[in-house]
């Protein structure tokens, strides 16, 4: 057995699946792995970096970058593909089914029961203050996204005019996100064909630093194993399979709920989310936030805020802030179903449809993965639609901020065009003292995710309770 201090073996030439590695024990370390998984895709994959490949020694950096860029083509959170795919190179399908499932659910149980207390006791001075002080604590946390992140994309002026556009876009006209992403994929795969160099280069969360373990140093070596390797029956069939396990409660609650159905909407509205999520959770919420607030009516805009303050808080990708509104969707429009009962449906539903299109991609693409790398026009497609999530996230801070800030709000413009601008009267004090303090933490103290969170709503839940 590959320990962390075993010495390096060779691989055959081919590559097999005998690598030594048990699946009880890859069981144990994937359920570590999602214990650790807090603060977004980009410490989620440093945490499997330290551990899958200088820990244990299972991969090496190239085939690990390798993954990490492939799962960065796709729609979904790129944290928990990965783990899916590094599970599947090690234990074949049933080890990225347990990596990528484990991935999710500590996240799933932990918002499941903050959904719970927020919907009985999110009334209570303590709670209404707790949630106060993560709502100023997301705040500073989403702008220092916007920061991380513009500043690996925006290499050049034409990456800075396409999020500039895409932010006009979404915040200004209210264009849906699947086109924005659409069109800047678009942009730079046309680009990226023609060689114009502004589109190459790109970014991501990729590892960095350390000493670096090489494939032919670890457990799976260099080859390639066998079940790795392209089989098309293999992958029509698990292909199929996912399909049907992600389309069939779809189908069937349009068929036999109804379309007018909350389980129906929530079905259609996330099966959607899932193809088009490019970008990460931050750019995902935008996306929520515009169609579960201003089209569904599902929840308040204030709540998105709660969302993502519990996701962030909580082990898992950040895109389970989805769970949350699904929970509260059907808490507020349950028929026929106690609440409680509905809500905690509503929550399983919106993980199901989220999720297994995960598991669709990886399990379809990852044998033909090899056919990707250095493919110049995929980067560039990528980098471009980086650089319009940059946008995306941009309006994402400036509507969190004016919702959080103020208490009152009017719309300009005309109906589908209008954009929300604060009422200056009813700026929130409190509010913005705790929001600035909770920025002065993040971008001078360079205070962690978790301490800036976790004091402020301690500060939040105090001021109500005096006041």
């Amino acid at each position: 057995m590959i320990t962390a201090t075993s010495t390096p073996v060779d691989a055959p030439a081919r590559g097999t699946s005998d690598h030594g590695i048990s699946f009880g024990e890859a069981v144990r370390v994937w359920a570590r792995i999602a214990a650790l998984s807090f603060g977004g895709p980009a410490g989620q994959i440093a945490v499997m970096h330290r551990i899958l490949v200088e820990e244990k020694k299972w991969i090496g950096e190239e085939r690990f970058l390798h993954a990490l860029n492939y799962c960065m083509l796709l729609p979904g959170p790129e944290a928990q593909q990965l783990a899916a795919y590094i599970g599947w190179l090690l234990h074949k399908t049933k080890g990225g089914l347990v990596a990528g499932a484990l991935f999710v659910l500590p996240g799933f149980l932990a918002i499941l029961g903050l959904s719970y207390i927020y919907v009985l006791l999110g009334q209570t001075p303590l709670i209404e203050g707790l949630f106060s002080g993560l709502k100023a604590a997301v705040l500073a946390v989403v702008i220092q996204a916007v920061v991380r992140v513009g500043s690996r994309a925006l290499r050049n002026n034409v990456m800075r005019g396409i999020a500039a556009a895409a932010f006009v876009a979404i915040f200004f006209l209210n264009a849906p996100f699947p086109l924005i992403v659409l069109l800047a994929g678009i942009g730079g795969y046309v680009g990226g064909r023609s060689g114009v160099p502004a589109f190459n280069g790109g970014g991501g969360h990729g590892p960095s630093g350390g000493k670096v373990i090489h494939d032919a140093e670890t457990a799976l070596g260099e080859g390639l194993p066998d079940h790795a390797r392209p089989n098309v029956a293999w992958s029509l069939k698990i292909s199929g399979a996912l399909l049907f396990l992600w389309l069939a409660p779809v189908i069937s609650l349009i068929v036999f709920a109804g379309p007018d159905n909350v389980y129906t909407h929530i079905a259609k509205f996330f099966s959607q989310m899932a193809v088009v999520t490019f970008g990460g959770a931050y750019a995902v919420l935008a996306y929520v936030a515009q169609e579960a607030v201003g089209t569904y009516g599902w929840l308040r805009p204030g709540e998105m805020l709660n969302g993502l303050g519990l996701a962030e808080t909580t082990p898992g990708p950040l895109i389970m802030v989805t769970q949350f509104v699904g929970f509260l969707a059907a808490f507020r429009e349950a028929t026929g179903l106690p609440p409680l009962v509905a809500a905690t449906l509503g929550a399983i539903l919106t993980t199901w449809v989220t999720f297994v299109p995960c598991f669709l991609w990886i399990f379809a693409g990852a044998p033909f993965v090899e056919r990707l790398r250095g493919n110049r026009a995929l980067s560039s497609a990528l980098t471009a639609i980086t650089a319009a999530v940059v946008g995306v996230i941009m309006n994402l801070a400036i509507w969190f901020a004016i919702h959080t800030l103020f208490t009152q709000t009017r719309t300009i413009g005309g109906v589908g065009r209008g954009f929300d601008v604060p009422v200056l009267a009813s700026l929130n004090v409190p509010a913005l003292v705790l929001a600035v303090g909770a920025a002065l933490a993040v971008f001078r103290f360079k205070v962690g995710m978790i301490p800036v969170i976790v004091i402020s709503a301690a500060l939040g839940s105090a001021y109500v309770l005096i006041a």
